[in-house]
């Protein structure tokens, strides 16, 4: 097999430093239990999720604002969904913390609001989350299947201006041949290994089959922070970026 057909043509070519395109998920308890994680990973690490664990437990922008200090990536993931006004607020806010990425999860009117105040913050807006399937689907009342949503809702999100969107790497592919490279591709409910039956992720890729597939970025929760040894997790998944970028 040549290398242009281990390589497919989906693969970005945004100009991107390789060691950033891997985001970390600190899905974890408290703040200083995320700031252990962060400090054992040191520089295997540059770019980092917090979400709504995080945001509960207090602190949040502390931790924020430690990440940056840092010389970390921050990806704020708390999927704005309200009305646009207060979306617009908000966002306003947080363009001032320094952040890099914010999630909004919400119809038209709410991605227009958040594309209108981002400044430099790019708002990447949900698809459908990797947690649901067909059946889940059926019972939020969608008739259509995954990957036709999926397609939908990123139509929607580059006519708002918004910057990007979060997708399964399943329908990645099927992104970058309608939409071309116009739009950043984050990619979670990565799982280098097969899914335990426990996981409440089920549209899910490996690292390869995401980047393969079109994906800018992926997040890696999980299987980094319950690793036997995180640090050589983390850097197992940056020499698989390596050899795909590099």
């Amino acid at each position: 097999m040549t290398k242009s057909q281990e390589v497919p043509l989906l693969i970005s070519d945004k100009p991107i430093n390789p060691a950033e395109r891997l985001i970390v998920a600190l899905d974890l308890p408290e703040v200083d239990s995320a700031k252990a994680l962060v400090s054992s990973l040191g520089e295997a690490v540059r770019f980092y999720k917090i979400g709504l664990e995080l945001f509960m437990a207090g602190d949040y922008f502390v931790l924020l604002d430690w990440l940056i200090e840092h010389n970390k990536k921050v990806f704020v993931d708390l999927k704005f969904f309200d009305v646009p006004e207060t979306v617009r607020s908000a966002v306003r806010a947080l363009a001032r913390s320094g952040a890099t990425f914010a999630t909004v999860h919400g119809n038209q009117a709410i991605m227009e609001a958040a594309a209108q105040e981002k400044g430099d913050l790019k708002i990447l807006a949900v698809t459908v989350l990797t947690s649901l399937d067909r059946g889940d689907l059926d019972d939020l009342g969608f008739s259509c299947d995954v990957d036709k949503l999926v397609l939908s809702r990123a139509r929607r999100a580059l006519a708002t201006g918004v910057d990007g969107i979060v997708s399964s790497g399943l329908e990645a592919a099927m992104i970058r041949r309608e939409l071309g490279a116009k739009l950043l591709v984050v990619t979670p409910g990565i799982r280098p290994v097969e899914n335990k039956p426990a996981d409440d992720q089920k549209r899910t890729v490996d690292v390869a089959q995401a980047f393969r597939n079109g994906a800018d970025y992926i997040v890696v929760g999980r299987p980094i922070r319950q690793a036997k040894n995180p640090l050589a997790a983390a850097q197992a998944v940056q020499n698989t970026i390596t050899s795909i970028f590099c």
